[in-house]
């Protein structure tokens, strides 16, 4: 019976579209929860001790990334025990790690604070958010782990399940222990705790159900396999430095648009919050293209594989095109909503166009992205984000002082372009090494 690849793509990318929708409405009802306290200090503290948690886990998503190329292969190869041991070895590994984020709480805080600045009032509420928050850490990572581990096993609805009861959980109580207990931004800190430690008892509760799907046993010793460890150390470590430039590439973005004025700044913060549900929707196919091509490539089979990205591929160029229809037809109308500020509103017309052109650009690098890391060759994603962030910021100080924001915008969709090319230059050779392993 002839496999149906669309069928297949959206069965994997469907989920992850709707649990990627979750994520923002979460924050809005953060935001709102605490909007209706006295005085504006509060929502600031959210967003200020939001944005630090927001910073260290996008970082450690490598643990999520990792863990999906490592188990897909796995899986294609059908070695159930070593599916089984990329699980252990995520979860043990965010453990690590979460350990070390509470062990260093105190100078993460302090070096967060004095790089966001914000007001004496702002970082006292912060200060109290994220001493809360902060032991959510070995949860949110365990997340991650499982995760990948279900993107890997090609099971993306458990993923949106644990997103889903995560999400629900936390804005229930959100509204019970600011409203009703009166806690707070400390109510809003607790709340994400306790909805994090419970979405890993789900997680869980669905990993052994996956587990008999799986089959096989665990074997402790493979836990120690060396070249195993080694490898998922050099995976993570690429991703890792791959994720640091995509943060340092938002970073250079808002502070340049900061000193161009408080116009500018709103402006470009609302057309890039527009430009971000389209991420979220070429998330998807990302994802998807990292469990079919991961299992692929484990599998050994080059058909497979040449099916898997052409699949995926046709999806996400459609969805990139549909969003940029939407960004020109829809885009003025939702920005007169998202400000009500006449400056704002018509800054955010003038730069319009870059965001149009935003999901044709960037549609390339996202995807790519996903194929490489279920092949696992990160090296070259790590090696193309380091060139691609360098001409960015050539770019912004040649072209910001010639032509203000729209050398800002250009900039930064050059970064999208030059990810994208970089990976596509090395696709060939990933091919290539395929054929030959």
């Amino acid at each position: 019976m002839t496999e149906n690849w669309n069928r297949k793509t959206w069965r994997l990318a469907g989920p992850v579209i709707l649990s990627n929708l979750s994520l923002p409405l979460l924050g809005a009802v953060d935001i709102a929860v605490v909007g209706h306290l006295p005085g504006p200090q509060y929502v600031g503290a959210v967003a200020v001790g939001a944005l630090i948690f927001t910073f260290i886990y996008h970082v450690m998503n490598f643990l999520r990334m990792g863990t999906t190329g490592l188990t897909a292969q796995a899986f294609g190869a059908s070695d159930p025990a070593e599916v089984r041991a990329w699980l252990a070895r995520a979860v043990l590994l965010g453990g690590v790690i979460s350990l070390a984020i509470i062990a260093l709480q105190l100078p993460l805080l302090w070096i967060s604070l004095r790089v966001v600045g914000s007001s004496a009032e702002v970082a006292t509420l912060a200060s109290d958010y994220y001493q809360i928050r902060v032991w959510g850490a070995p949860a949110a990572l365990t997340i991650y782990a499982l995760t990948g581990w279900f993107f890997g096993i090609q099971n993306t609805r458990a993923a949106l399940i644990v997103q889903v009861f995560m999400n629900g959980l936390n804005i229930i109580l959100d509204f019970w222990f600011v409203y009703g207990l009166g806690w707070g931004v400390e109510g809003v800190a607790a709340a994400t705790v306790i909805a994090e430690f419970s979405a890993v008892i789900v997680g869980l509760f669905l990993v052994r159900r996956e587990l008999a799907r799986v089959g096989g046993q665990w074997d402790p010793s493979q836990l120690r396999n060396t070249n195993r460890l080694k490898r998922m150390i050099r995976v993570n470590g690429d991703i890792f430095l791959r994720s640091i430039g995509v943060q340092v590439g938002l970073a250079v973005f808002t502070a340049t648009g900061a000193r161009m004025g408080d116009v500018e700044l709103a402006a470009n913060a609302i057309l890039l919050n527009l430009s971000f549900f389209m991420v979220y929707g070429l998330d998807g196919f990302a994802n998807a293209a990292e469990a079919l091509a991961g299992e692929a490539i484990g599998a050994r089979d080059r058909a497979r594989f040449r099916l898997a990205v052409l699949a995926t591929t046709r999806w996400a160029v459609i969805c990139a095109v549909l969003f940029s229809v939407a960004y020109a037809v829809l885009g003025p109308f939702v920005l007169d909503i998202m400000s009500s500020v006449p400056e704002v509103r018509a800054m955010t017309g003038v730069y319009l166009g870059w965001v149009i052109a935003m999901p044709l650009v960037s549609v390339w690098c996202f995807h790519l992205d996903g194929i490489f890391i279920g092949a696992t060759w990160t090296r070259a994603m790590r090696d193309g984000m380091a060139i691609s962030a360098v001409i960015y910021v050539i770019s912004v100080v040649i072209t910001v002082p010639a032509f203000g924001n729209h050398g800002l915008w250009f900039s930064f969709l050059l970064f999208m372009a030059m990810r994208g090319l970089t990976l596509g230059i090395r696709y060939p050779g990933l091919v290539r090494n395929m054929e030959a392993s």
